[in-house]
């Protein structure tokens, strides 16, 4: 495959394609099982109202969404084929800004051909905005935004295709990607950023970073340019976001073995030999997926073999510091974060719940050791506690496993820097892909998307089950049902007494995505609230409102032939847990990812993320495709949704 086309891959292609995995997993298995026992609209499948469905302890399903007044301030949008954003009668939609708009007005000016010079390519906004969060204090708005991965192509003069071509290259593509801060305010133009803002400031692969928990100091982390273990250089793949009571920001590092190669022939020990299979890290002799390790020996793993084991973490930001160091959490865990949702314990605790974007992979829950005292010390509430992994169970039970020494044989380092391996090492529920996870802040439940997994009950060239990273089997489970999952569900769990610190869940699948028009009947027709107006896949993005909407934001396939007609281009949706309705209110640009959701303070303003669309947006015909957040706000200005 030329390094043009590698470049071209999805990060779940790349994987497939250097480390392929089983296709099945436990949680389909499990899933099975429940259906086969009671039936395909029994027991896992219950898309009404928690306190009545979970409270049961059967799971029943239910017809709720028969007969409901809708909650929805808005008509379904249908799906769209084109280049631009659609949202429904009574709503517009505006650009706030675009990969290469200037944070500072010292910035290099935006060309519409060759895109951002390296010199000041720190002082604009990122590229493929993906997880985002708002903060406000009195009348100050930040905008605290992720910027995914590069686009080389796109990024890097027109006339470069592949991988990184020079040192001057990789810098630029280091500059475009990680955190961006700004104030934003709505004047009488709309919103913009405030350029020039002395809260504005950009975190990239080269920003100095605090490394803290159970791994720091620890031999495995440490390099060349750090003997201590405790400091590193920049954060990766900054996918899905997350927040903290106490005002700071969590970004996500979640692909992070695409940035490393090798430019040597490895002779590795057993325990680099060991991380780097189970977290797909390439030590084959060749470019790579964007060849940083050519032109930066720190991510070249035969020169710094530990480099890769200071990525892969949740790091914590104060957006209101732009002094402050940014902290990565080990204590966490490593893996391929997607987001991290919170919530409080009736104790006070904090919990964070977290997924592992592969297939195959965990779902996993923080429980800190302290209490969280609004305007007291928060410096061990990430820092010191309890990791747990997610075992679901076929009649609906779940049960959260403490990642222990004890229980895995390993230390408290190596459970934070393996910490795949330590959800193996207890037999965790292997799942379709765990995307955004998201707490219901009127009910005490949660949400995750598994977004789909297409190699689940597939066989291998010798006719063998696929398996995951662990060399588990993936066949179907209860939370992930289905042989070659092209569509996706979410799950729903509900901890046992009302307390997320709760060891004990209860658990179900609010939706099962899938297509009734091209199947008629049976799983890949989709859950009762799937109909032929509401039709996607893959859903990804997930927050849910202070009313208790949920909304979903899909990156499936947007060809709208075949399995996917009729679903158009990427979307998001918004669905009510109590009625199960679920109705479409915005569509991107063909080629887009919809990812990364927030609301301004007055919740008058919705901030969307348009993530690398195929078409020429938002600028039109002739221009660079660029990825870019836009703001939805309704006609008469009321509350969104």
């Amino acid at each position: 495959m030329k390094d043009a086309d590698i470049q071209d891959l999805s990060f779940d292609d790349w994987d497939e394609l250097k480390f392929p995995r089983k296709t099945t997993q436990d949680f389909d298995e499990v899933v099975e099982r429940a259906i086969s026992r009671r039936g395909f609209l029994g027991s896992v499948l219950a898309f009404g109202s928690g306190a009545a469905v979970m409270g049961t302890g059967m799971l029943k399903g239910t017809t709720a969404v028969a007969g409901q007044t809708s909650r929805f301030a808005f008509e379904q949008l249908p799906p769209q084929t084109d280049g631009t954003v659609h949202v429904p009668d009574g709503y517009n939609w505006n650009t706030l800004v675009r990969w290469g708009d200037p944070l500072f007005s010292d910035a290099p000016e935006f060309d519409a051909a060759t895109g951002i010079p390296t010199e000041g390519s720190d002082r604009v906004f990122g590229e493929n905005t993906d997880g985002m969060e708002l903060f406000h204090i009195g009348g100050t708005e930040l905008l605290v935004v992720n910027s995914e991965y590069p686009n080389p192509k796109i990024n890097l003069a027109v006339e470069q295709e592949g991988a990184s071509m020079s040192a001057d290259d990789v810098v630029r593509l280091q500059n475009f990607q990680g955190v961006s801060v700004m104030e934003v305010t709505e004047g009488e133009n709309g919103w913009e950023v405030v350029v020039d803002s002395p809260y504005n400031r950009r975190i990239h692969h080269r920003t100095p970073m605090v490394i803290d928990g159970p791994a720091a100091g620890h031999d495995l982390l440490k390099t060349d340019d750090d003997p201590t273990g405790t400091a590193s250089l920049g954060t990766f793949n900054n996918c899905g976001s997350g927040r903290t009571p106490w005002g700071t920001y969590l970004t996500c590092e979640e692909n992070f073995n695409g940035y490393f190669g090798t430019t040597e022939e490895l002779s590795l020990d057993e325990v680099h030999a060991a991380s780097f299979k189970r977290y797909g890290v390439n030590t084959d002799v060749e470019p790579g997926r964007y060849n940083y390790h050519s032109f930066d020996p720190r991510f070249d793993i035969s020169k710094n073999p530990n480099e890769p084991h200071r990525a892969g973490y949740i790091v914590e930001i104060d957006p209101w510091n732009p002094d402050s160091t940014p902290v990565k959490h080990t204590a966490l865990g490593r893996f391929k974060h997607e987001n991290a949702a919170y919530a409080l314990a009736p104790d006070g605790r904090v919990v964070v719940y977290m997924g592992d974007d592969e297939r195959g992979e965990y779902m996993y829950k923080w429980v800190s050791r302290d209490v969280y005292v609004p305007g007291g010390d928060t410096s061990t509430l990430l820092s010191e506690g309890q990791l747990h992994v997610a075992k679901f169970n076929d009649d609906g039970t779940g049960i959260w496993l403490a990642l222990t020494p004890e229980d895995t044989g390993m230390t408290e380092a190596e459970i934070s820097v393996f910490t795949r391996m330590a959800g193996t090492a207890v037999s965790a529920t292997t799942m379709d892909r765990p995307e955004w996870i998201a707490v219901n802040p009127t009910a005490v439940e949660a949400y995750c998307c598994l977004t789909n997994n297409s190699r689940r009950g597939a066989l291998d060239d010798d006719g063998n089950i696929r398996t995951n990273a662990a060399g588990e089997p993936m066949v179907p489970n209860a939370p992930n049902p289905r042989e070659v999952n092209r569509y996706g569900q979410i799950v729903r769990w509900r901890p046992h007494n009302d307390d997320h610190g709760a060891s004990t869940f209860d658990w179900d699948l609010y939706v099962m995505a899938g297509n009734p028009t091209v199947h008629t009947d049976g799983p890949y027709a989709g859950s009762a609230n799937i109909n032929a107006g509401n039709l996607f896949n893959s859903p990804d993005g997930m927050q849910i409102d202070t009313t208790g909407l949920i909304w979903i934001q899909t990156d499936g396939d947007d060809d709208n032939e075949g399995e996917f007609a009729g679903m158009g281009n990427n979307q998001m949706l918004a669905g009510d847990p109590v009625t199960g309705e679920i109705r479409r209110f915005l569509t991107g640009p063909n080629g887009c990812e919809v990812t990364g959701l927030t609301w301004s303070a007055d919740r008058r303003t919705m901030f969307v993320g348009i993530q690398h669309p195929g078409s020429p947006f938002p600028d039109g015909e002739g221009s660079l495709p660029r990825s870019s957040i836009i703001v939805v706000k309704r006609d008469d200005n009321a509350l969104v949704g």
